[in-house]
C-alpha cells in the first residue's frame, strides 16, 4: 500500500491584517518539520499543496530543509481542491444576524470582545468560530455566496481521488493543506458524520501530519496529528 502524509500548515498570522501568511513561529514549525523528516530520510515521490500562501509556504520551507542536507524533495504541485473552506467569510457575513437571534453566539462574541491578551483572544475566538461554523455545517445559517459545506466536501474528496490515483503503487506522498481537508480525509477513512469531521479538524495542530495508507480500493487512517518535531510545548499551536 501507498502512504499519504497529510500536513496542516504551520501557524498563520492570526488577528493580523493579513491572515494568510506564516507567522515567525509558523516558519520555525515548518522548518522543524522539514529537518525532522530529512533527519529520518523520509523520501517522497510526489508532493502537492493547496493554493493558500500559508499552505504553499509550509511546503516550501520543508523542501528547503531537505535541500540543505542535499536530499531531494519533489517539486510541489498546487491543487485548488485542497483550499480550506471559507470560514472567515462565513463568520463575517453571518455574525450580525446571529448576534440578534442566537444568545449563545452573542455571549461568545461578548467574551471575545472582552478578552485582551493574545492567548485569551485566541481561545475566545476559537469558541466563537467553532459555534458559528458548526451551525453553518448543519445548514442552520445561509452560505451567503460562500461555498457550502457539501460542496467543500465534494471538492476535497475529488482532489484526493485525483491526486492519489495519479501515481504508482507503494508510493509515499504528501499534501500540505489545512484543518478542514484533514478532517474530511479522516471522515473518508472512518466514515464520520459532518460534525465529527469538523471536530477532528479543530484538533489538527499547526505543522502536524496525519498518515493514511491507501490503495485502489482502500483508504485507512494510520496516525493522526503527529508532532514529534515540536517537542517544546511553546512551539505547539492550534491557531
Amino acid at each position: 500500500m501507498s502512504r499519504l502524509f497529510f500536513v496542516r500548515h504551520a501557524q498563520a498570522s492570526f488577528l493580523e491584517e493579513t491572515y494568510d501568511k506564516l507567522s515567525a513561529l509558523g516558519e520555525t514549525q515548518a522548518r522543524l518539520l522539514g529537518e525532522f523528516w530529512a533527519r529520518h530520510k523520509l523520501a517522497f515521490d510526489r508532493v502537492c499543496s493547496g493554493p493558500c500562501v500559508r499552505q504553499k509556504d509550509t511546503a516550501t520551507i520543508v523542501a528547503a530543509a531537505y535541500r540543505r542536507t542535499d536530499l531531494p524533495f519533489p517539486d510541489r504541485r498546487v491543487m485548488p481542491e485542497f483550499d480550506e473552506y471559507q470560514g472567515e467569510a462565513v463568520l463575517e457575513r453571518s455574525l450580525s444576524a446571529l448576534l440578534e437571534s442566537d444568545l449563545e453566539i452573542a455571549a461568545l462574541h461578548e467574551a471575545f470582545q472582552a478578552s485582551s491578551d493574545p492567548q485569551s483572544r485566541r481561545k475566545t475566538f476559537q469558541k466563537l468560530f467553532e459555534a458559528v461554523i458548526g451551525r453553518w455545517v448543519e445548514g442552520q445559517i445561509p452560505s451567503n455566496s460562500v461555498e457550502p459545506w457539501r460542496d467543500f466536501t465534494a471538492r476535497v474528496n475529488s482532489g484526493l481521488t485525483t491526486f492519489l490515483s495519479a501515481g504508482a503503487q507503494n508510493e509515499r506522498v504528501a499534501i500540505f493543506s489545512s484543518g478542514g481537508p484533514i478532517g474530511l480525509a479522516v471522515q473518508r477513512a472512518l466514515d464520520l458524520s459532518s460534525q465529527n469531521a469538523l471536530r477532528v479538524s479543530w484538533m489538527a495542530q499547526n505543522s502536524s501530519f496525519s498518515e493514511f495508507l491507501y490503495s485502489a480500493d482502500r483508504f485507512t487512517l494510520s496516525s493522526f496529528n503527529s508532532i514529534p518535531h515540536l517537542d517544546d510545548p511553546s512551539l505547539q499551536t492550534y491557531r
